[in-house]
């Protein structure tokens, strides 16, 4: 079989495989895409992978669908082996390059070094004491610490729902699992809204790494809790001189260091410049840094030279959902209820789980907390079940956006011409006015954005215009608003009136 015949039978079972009812087409083809036919004869097909953890991942979620689908696409049982090409070039990322600052010998870091007593003064959370009931606020604090354990331990990349919203910023952090402390990825900086997912990543980086390399020193820590330790270690350096040193030397000595929520420490300058000074010594040690935040470094209120050290590696962000991502997460999420429940198999209708993720917002944590109230609704009822009406009645007031009503391209239309004063006629015509164009662009956005329906469908609301002419105009704002704050608010402002009409 020549190569055109190999690449036609890979197409075909790729299609194929998104027809079948438990995938997502969306999560196929971004596994897919780093899958590689090789060669082809009678039974027996090769594929490679650029990286082992991905060869594992599509073995363990596909490797029956793909035996099927040739199956079905060709008449022929087939044996399909997938091997490791690191050659293959995987999925490249947007990496920002910048000049990389010395390591400054600030006071109060290292080993040797007196603490200011600037740091002590400046006001910043404070630890919590014990009291008199020490023994049980401890147990209590044992048993919140050990079911945190037992939820960070199920933050895989698994469990994690991939989609076009994500991809790069999953890649990147399978990347930096598999291989941490390279120059191109250190640090690797998540950015993105509340919900979306970014502790999920760096959790997962942090079981894989702790599951492959138990011999690394992994420490993940998100902003408030490492303010507190900070302060607490501060305030009792007077009574014991090597509570500082042991505060620092948890984080100077480690492999890797995962910092969540890093936006958090805006206005505390005594602990920016702690987070700096061990952000220096790790990355320049080669050991790998992963932070993240709600905003993009430029958009957190920092010194500049934060900002460029931020950036020095890899910065990604993780944009809102899409229909499919938020279907795959509430099938894992049912499956996972069923999995530990022994209440037996849960059946939640097609119709309501559809309805659930067309009126949810883009934050992952009320998704789950709305199909837990159903969960919950069906489990307490008499007959078993609940109605796609009852469903709406119980999520009314769920989300914190409201619901989401069910959009169309004409109600889009109608709120940007509002907003920039162009008629109906203007937006979907043929003039090329700056003003004219620019709203264009950002109600063509908007549909892509808000309804996720295809190209083409939008093109035909816009005056008939091709595939092609639509996605410049998403790319161009999804550009601006990665480089612009105002252009981000801008969009935000629209968005809330086109929900709110």
């Amino acid at each position: 079989m020549d190569i055109t015949d190999l690449y036609a039978t890979w197409n075909s079972v790729c299609n194929q495989i998104k027809t079948y009812s438990d995938v997502n087409p969306h999560q196929v083809d971004a596994y897919f895409s780093r899958l590689h036919p090789q060669a082809i004869s009678e039974g027996f097909l090769v594929l490679t992978a650029d990286t082992a953890f991905f060869k594992m991942q599509v073995e363990k979620r596909y490797l029956t669908h793909i035996i099927q689908a040739l199956k079905d696409t060709t008449g022929i049982d087939f044996m399909v082996e997938i091997e490791v090409d690191e050659t293959e070039p995987a999925p490249q990322p947007v990496v920002v390059q910048q000049p990389v600052f010395e390591p400054q010998q600030d006071v109060g870091l290292f080993p040797g070094q007196p603490i200011s007593t600037q740091l002590v003064t400046e006001t910043e959370p404070q630890p919590s004491c014990l009291t008199g009931e020490g023994s049980e606020a401890m147990m209590e604090e044992e048993i919140a610490r050990s079911k945190a354990a037992t939820l960070a331990s199920s933050l895989t990349f698994e469990s994690f729902v991939t989609g076009n919203s994500n991809m790069l910023a999953y890649s990147l952090a399978v990347a930096v699992a598999e291989a941490p402390g390279q120059p191109n990825t250190n640090p690797l900086f998540i950015y993105g809204k509340s919900g979306l997912g970014k502790t999920h990543l760096l959790r997962a980086i942090q079981n894989y790494v702790m599951e492959t390399n138990p011999t690394m020193d992994v420490v993940y820590i998100d902003s408030s809790e490492f303010l507190a330790e900070y302060t607490s270690a501060v305030t009792a350096h007077e009574r014991d001189r090597k509570s500082f040193q042991n505060f620092q030397n948890r984080f100077l000595d480690a492999d890797m260091l995962l910092i969540d929520d890093v936006q958090f420490f805006q206005g505390k300058s005594a602990t920016l410049d702690i987070v700096f000074q061990l952000f220096n010594h790790l990355v320049d040690a080669g050991k790998q840094v992963v932070l993240s935040a709600d905003r993009a470094p430029k958009m957190i209120d920092i010194d500049e030279r934060y900002k460029s050290r931020f950036n020095q590696g890899a910065t990604v962000n993780v944009n809102p959902p899409e229909l499919e991502v938020k279907l795959g997460i509430i099938k894992n999420f049912i499956n996972e209820y069923e999995a530990t429940s022994e209440s037996g198999p849960l059946n939640i209708p097609d119709d309501i789980q559809i309805y659930i993720a067309e009126i949810s917002s883009s934050n992952v944590r009320e998704l789950k907390s709305a199909v837990t109230k159903v969960i919950f609704q069906i489990r307490y009822s008499d007959s078993g079940e609940t109605t796609l009406s009852e469903v709406k009645t119980l999520l009314e007031d769920h989300f914190s956006s409201g619901i989401t009503k069910r959009l169309n391209i004409g109600m889009i239309q109608h709120e940007v011409e509002q907003y920039y004063k162009v008629t109906h006629a203007e937006l979907i015509g043929v003039k090329r006015s700056r003003n004219i164009v620019f709203a264009r662009q950002v109600a063509i956005y908007l549909c892509r954005n808000m309804l996720d329906i295809p190209y083409a469908a939008i093109g035909k609301k816009f005056g008939q215009r091709d595939h092609s002419t639509i996605m410049h105009s998403v790319k161009l704002i999804e550009d601006r608003m990665r480089s612009s704050r105002e252009m981000q608010e801008e969009i935000e402002i629209i968005t809330k009136m086109i929900r709110e009409s």
